[in-house]
Order: structure tokens, then sequence, then C-alpha cells
């Protein structure tokens, strides 16, 4: 260990940082300060990386979960060798155009593994990097290749480790023994307010003991100890590893360190004059001689380790062709046709139900996806039936399970979603009540920003719920997940339409899918437009059609059931011909050019008034408003009631004769 050097590495990530800081008048120079000798032995001598071939496959993941931070990755990076962050990128921190964002994103530069910032988040997407991490090598690894044998590497500060996603993850992690995930305690003890005396005073080490983690102990500023730690934490296989690490929140500024001014604010000119004699940096952004030198050797070992791999890949796939070509189905993002299950006009059936034959196809099809339930197997019907390979549940005696059982905890499970599919060669499926997505909407906001396509199943989507009452009837949540953008919600309306939805969200790979799926039985209805299976892929088709409508009723999940009856009533007590068109996906319709959009629902856009158009959707109104007025928009804009769900329906007007009468005004 070239100790001379790292500690040069560590100066020139404090100058980089606290320059780039101060230039964007914003940041949080705290955290680069205080941990840049966990930066320097942790970028220069630990991780297996490449930073000419950031997507190396089994290249270690360094997640910064303390995304504020941020300068110290960037940093960190730029030395390393990473193109994708140059000196001009840190130079323009935080500002339109930079990759150096004011947060790490996912997509932005090789390097950035995922996107952090909400704090505990990161922690929990990289608890779904190590569980990807251990069903990869189960399934390819063979006795004379291991081509998957990695580690996820976390740093955490304070606050990741006060907020309850941390808690949810790293309760998982000790449970399943995720012995390769390694995470540094950055254990400051000051956070905005100030100390963490004010509001965390707990013995975290003992918490995480409990947990089921091996915790030890060390200074965030000695190199070999550091080293030290990683390797004991390398040979306990059975438990992932905490290393508290204590530190001093910005190191090197003498007035301010140890203090929360350090934390997320510029040092100050006269600071920063300050830190830079006391450090000895001379100019702006900095970067010592030795520490280049230092990256420029170990590039060409790093890039010799990484072929040394490919030649061991290349080895083992000539020996194993049949792994190799699973390997490539993986690896490749593209899901592949599946017999998707059929069903016959009349049928009545849950949608939730009717989601689990076609889960069941897909996983058939598709050996990479996997995916659980936050302790609703059943209730949710996302088990996978036994008929599919390697159906069992993932554990720690089997890794090659594809069922999760994620324990009631909804946040880490979305998180940990996020970073199965993040970590590649897997397509990750979580479910719970469509009531609970409030308990995971941060985990989705952060895979509709970083265009993961995890696929959401949300079951007891309405008022149908029935008995459980209003805690478990969702009556905002559809409008709430529609508002996220990039996030694809599809509200199937039979048993037919989910089969489509499940094809759907595999195909969707620019970001989140959601299933709203019911509890209740629907009968599966007739469709008029014959060509309804791709029709449905612009987010709606009609399913009742005439001939210059009168009223046109737009209508979602089971609601497309009570238009149609709705609709007979409406043509035996008048002389009004009424369309019906299930619209699956509001936010897919709504991107359509307007020739699609007329064309199913004509009249539409229309501002005359000739063709009425009525929404139903059991839920708010809210966001319905751009297809008709809000009379006519026929919603649940009040919470329900606890009883048999037919009963609650007609306690609250929500019937067909009330749909009917909406028609008919």
């Amino acid at each position: 260990m070239d100790t001379k050097a790292l500690k040069k590495i560590a100066l020139s990530v404090r100058a980089l940082s606290m320059d780039a800081i101060q230039k964007a008048n914003s940041g949080h120079p705290g955290l680069p300060l205080g941990a840049a000798e966990l930066g320097a032995v942790l970028y220069g001598d630990i991780l297996k990386h490449d930073p000419s071939c950031p997507s190396w496959r089994d290249r270690d993941r360094f997640i910064l979960s303390a995304g504020h931070g941020s300068m110290f990755l960037y940093s960190l990076l730029h030395l390393a060798g990473y193109k994708d962050i140059s000196l001009d990128d840190i130079k323009t921190f935080r500002q339109i155009g930079s990759h150096a964002a004011g947060h790490p994103e996912y997509g932005l530069a090789g390097g950035i593994e995922t996107t952090t910032g909400p704090l505990g988040q990161g922690f929990a997407t990289a608890v779904g990097m190590a569980v990807a991490e251990t069903m990869l090598a189960a399934r390819f690894n063979t006795e004379k290749h291991a081509v998957v044998d990695h580690y996820t590497y976390v740093l955490a500060g304070d606050g990741c480790l006060m907020e309850g996603v941390s808690a949810e993850a790293s309760s998982f992690a000790g449970h399943f023994q995720l012995g390769k995930l390694i995470v540094f305690y950055d254990s400051n003890k000051i956070t905005i307010d100030g100390s963490t005396d004010l509001a965390f005073t707990e013995d975290a080490a003992k918490r995480y003991e409990a947990y089921g983690w091996q915790v030890s102990r060390g200074s965030m500023y000695d190199f070999a100890e550091i080293a030290a730690l990683v390797e004991k934490a390398k040979s306990e296989t059975a438990k992932p590893s905490l290393i508290i690490l204590k530190s001093i929140i910005g190191k090197g500024a003498p007035h301010k360190q140890n203090t929360a001014d350090i934390h997320g604010a510029p040092l100050g000119a006269e600071e920063l004059a300050a830190a830079k004699a006391a450090l000895g940096i001379s100019g702006d952004f900095f970067v010592a001689p030795e520490a280049a030198a230092y990256f420029e050797k170990k590039q060409g070992e790093w890039k010799q380790a990484r072929r040394a791999w490919e030649a061991d890949f290349e080895a083992w796939a000539k020996e194993n062709p049949e792994k190799k070509a699973e390997w490539d189905i993986f690896f490749s993002g593209k899901p592949l046709p599946a017999a998707l299950p059929a069903f016959s006009v009349g049928d009545k059936v849950a949608t939730r139900a009717a989601g689990a034959k076609a889960l069941g196809a897909a996983a058939a099809a598709n050996p990479f996806l996997v995916g659980g339930s936050a302790d609703l197997k059943v209730p949710n019907a996302v088990g996978l039936p036994a008929t599919v390979p390697n159906a069992a549940d993932y554990s720690v005696v089997d890794r090659t399970g594809r069922y999760i059982h994620f324990g009631i905890r909804e946040f880490a499970m979305a998180a940990i979603s996020n970073g199965i599919t993040l970590h590649g060669g897997l397509r990750a499926y979580c479910a719970t009540f469509m009531v609970f997505a409030d308990y995971l909407r941060p985990a989705l906001r952060l895979s509709a920003l970083m265009n993961q396509p995890v696929i959401y199943v949300f079951t007891h989507d309405s008022i149908y719920v029935g008995e459980d009452g209003p805690t478990h009837q969702p009556v905002e949540h559809l409008a709430s997940l529609r508002i996220i953008p990039n996030v694809r919600v599809l509200r199937p309306a039979d048993a037919e339409e989910t089969a489509v939805a499940w094809e759907m969200a595999l195909e969707n790979n620019a970001g989140p899918t959601a299933l709203a799926l019911s509890r209740q039985n629907i009968a599966v209805f007739e469709k008029a437009d014959p060509d309804w299976r791709n029709t449905i892929r612009t987010g709606a088709y009609i399913v009742k059609k005439e001939n210059n409508p009168d009223v046109v009723v737009i209508a979602t999940g089971s609601e497309v059931s009570l238009a149609l009856e709705a609709a007979k009533k409406v043509e035996e007590k008048s002389e009004k011909k009424v369309q019906v068109v299930s619209m699956i996906s509001r936010g897919l319709f709504e991107s359509q050019p307007k020739a699609i959009q007329d064309a199913i629902i004509p009249g539409g856009q229309c501002e005359c008034g000739c063709v009425k158009i009525v929404v139903a959707e059991a839920g708010v109104r809210s966001g319905w408003e751009r297809w008709t007025s809000t009379e006519h928009i026929f919603s649940i804009d009040r919470f329900g009631e606890s009883g048999p769900a037919e009963k609650v329906a007609a306690h609250i007007g929500f019937t067909s004769d009330a749909l009917a009468a909406l028609c008919l005004k």
C-alpha cells in the first residue's frame, strides 16, 4: 500500500470538492472533506473496477448512499480515470448540462451505480445489488469458473441510518446473510441541525448486531486499518458487514470542521483560503501530481485484471455453452414472448388471479424475472407456479430461488427491486396492496427517475376491497400514481386485458409499470375491436362501438363492466347510443396523436358538446378533467366504508343505475 500516494489522493479529493462547491455556491463539503481517506483507499486499492470499462459485469459496486456528498464520488471518479467526469464537469458542478449533478444521477456518468440523495435509499438499493450478485453467482458459476464474484460497497452517514428504509433493508440483508455487502458508516455525529445528540442517540452497533451483521470499528484516517477491516468483512461470508468509521465532518477546514456549518454550505472565501493554507494546497481545482501518477499506473493494472476475467469468461463460455446462451438472455434486457393464458367471455376472474396466470407464463418464458411481495404472496397472487423453473423461494440455502419474501417492508422492497434491476442480468417485480403504494412511493419515484423497468403489482385496487374498510380501500391512489412522471399505470378491465397488461409491462424498458388489479371477480366481456390486443397498446380501445354515439363512456378497470351495464340501461330507457371505451392507461393514451385519440373517443377534444363524454372510475376525479367537465366524471371523492363490496358501492351511490342516470342527463 502506497500511503504517500493515498494521502495525495485524499488531498486532491478535498481540493476538488472545496473548489467545486465554492464555485457553484452550493453543495455539501462536509462529507468529501471528512471521508477523503476512505475514498482514496477504496478507489485506489480496494475496489475491483476498470474506469475504461465502467459496465464490466463483474465489477464491484460502490454506492454513495449519503448522496449529498456527491463531490466525494465525482472527485474520485475523475481522479481514477472515468472519462464521463471531466475536470470541466467538476468546474461546472451543479450546473445544467454537467455530469456532476447536485446529487449522483444514474445514467449521467459511468461509475454512478444508482441515483442517491434521498437518504437511506442508496443503502437499500445496494442490498438489492447484493441480492442480484448471489442469484447470478448461483446460476452461472461453476467449480472451475467464478464469473460472478464481486462485492457491493456503501458509504452511509448518520442520516442514512436514521431513515426507516435503511432499517428495513438492513433487517432483510441480515436475515438473508448477504455476506458480500460491506457498508462504511461515516460516523461524524453531525447533521444539518447540529449534533446527532439532538435526535439520534441509539447504539447503532448493537442494532446492527441484532440484525445479524458483523460490526467493526475503526478510524476514517487510517488506510491500513480500513483495508484490514475490509478483509475482515470479506472473511465473514454469512453476514453483511457494517464498518463504523469515526470521522470529523469537514476535516481540513480549520474553523468549520466538526460543526454543522460545514455540512451543507460552501466554506466561504475566507474559510476556503484558510483550509488551503492549512492543507498546503496552491491554486484552484488542485490535483496532486502524485495522485495522477498513481491512478495512471493503477489503470493499467485494472485493465489487466478485467482482461483476465474476460479470458476466464471465454473459457467458461466454451465449456458451458448452455449457460452462456442463458447469460446472453439474462443480460439482453429484452423479454421473450410468453404463452399467455386464454380466457373466455363470461369467465368471472379477479384481475389479480388472471395476473397470477400471466405472471406464471411470463416467468416461465423469462428466467431473469424475479420478485416477490411484502408478505402478501397469496393475496397479491404473485407466487410462481411450481412448473416455472427455479420457482422456489430465494433463501440462504437456495440462491437460485426466484420468489423473494420481502417481509412487511414495502419501502425496502421497492428499493431492493431497483437494486436488483440496476445490477443487470435480472428484472424485478414487487407487490403489495394498492393502498400501501404510499409506503414505497419514494422508491417508485426513483425507479421512474432512473428509467428502471421494475414492475409494481398493486392489487385490491378500489372500494371493492370491501370489509377491510377505508384504511384498505384506495380512492386517491390511482391519481397519485399517475402524476409521477415516467410511471406507466395499467388498470386492466378483465382477465384478457390483464394478460396483455403483463405483456405490456414486460415490453416497457423505459421505466416502471404499475399494474392495478382487482380483488373482486370481473366477468370477461366481448370486445368490439377485433384488433383490441394491439389497439390497447395505445392506452385505450373501443369495447362497445356505436356509429355516431350520443355518449362515450371512458372507463378503467372494473368500471368497464359497470359502464357496459349502464349503457344497456340507457339504451333501454332512451334512444341514446352509448359507446364504451376501456382506457387501460390514461398516460399512454394521452401521448398518442390526436387522430388516434379521436378515432377511439369521437368528440373527446370537441367543445361543442355534440358528443357527451362521461368518465367512470372508482377513485378520485383528479386528472380526468382533461376529458370532460367535472359534473360528467363518475368518481369516488370520499373515503369508503367497511362492509361487503357491493353494499359499500351501493351505500356511496357507485352503481350502474347512477352511472346510467348521469349518461341520460
